[in-house]
């Protein structure tokens, strides 16, 4: 194989979605806390054991203070 087809497939192979994208498992965002940097994705967020404050929103598991919610832009996870 030469190095154009090489170059063709690598490129073909990178415009596909990958497993557990953001969008094929009802993910919207995620969560995260500000001052420690913890992130959860919203459907972890049970399976994680995440505690909630009287509004229902994740608490950090680190220090406690509620998470705040970032929306998914596109096709890639809330990063």
């Amino acid at each position: 194989m030469g190095i154009f087809d090489t170059v063709t497939d690598a490129l073909a192979g990178s415009t596909g979605t990958a497993p557990g994208a953001a969008g094929d498992d009802g993910s919207e965002g995620a969560y995260w806390c500000d001052d420690c940097g913890v992130r959860v994705r919203d459907v972890d967020v049970d399976d994680e054991g995440l505690d909630r404050d009287a509004e229902g929103t994740p608490t950090c598991p680190d220090c406690g203070d509620a998470m705040r919610f970032a929306r998914a832009t596109g096709g890639d996870c809330a990063c």
